[in-house]
């Protein structure tokens, strides 16, 4: 398994085309609109959300939301006792559906995707798809 970052990757490709492409460039002065182009793109790369997001219902994102907002612990979020119950299925049972049998690996599964929005702040609406991202405190 490599340990090469996305952007790692990034930057060895960015690296190799100004390499290889450069000398085919005019010498009018338009490398410095090329530069500065490649330049943007780079920082909005290093700017954006990562592929993997976490993919986690409405109402789980809904729930990190509130428990952000009253500054509960992710300990304390993550709290069966705490939990409404529709965020408490989604986490015990598999598909979130209560008639099925608990699941163990599911439910750790689950956790590791609620703390990871929660750390985060940003996550994918499983319903819909939409990214939803935690708001910053004024």
């Amino acid at each position: 398994m490599s340990n090469e970052t996305k952007r790692d990757v990034f930057k060895v490709a960015l690296d190799d085309w100004k390499q290889n492409f450069i000398s085919s460039l005019p010498r009018d002065g338009s490398f410095e609109d090329w530069s500065e182009s490649l330049s943007d793109y780079s920082a909005r790369y290093s700017t954006a959300l990562p592929d993997d997001l976490p993919v986690i219902p409405e109402a789980v994102g809904e729930w990190i939301k509130k428990c952000k907002h009253r500054n509960v612990t992710l300990a304390d979020t993550l709290c069966m006792e705490m939990r409404p119950e529709n965020v408490r299925n989604w986490m015990a049972f598999k598909d979130g559906n209560v008639a099925n049998d608990f699941d163990r690996a599911g439910y750790l599964r689950k956790q590791d995707l609620m703390a990871s929005a929660w750390l985060l702040g940003v996550w994918r609406v499983e319903e819909t798809g939409e990214i939803l991202k935690l708001e910053a405190e004024k």
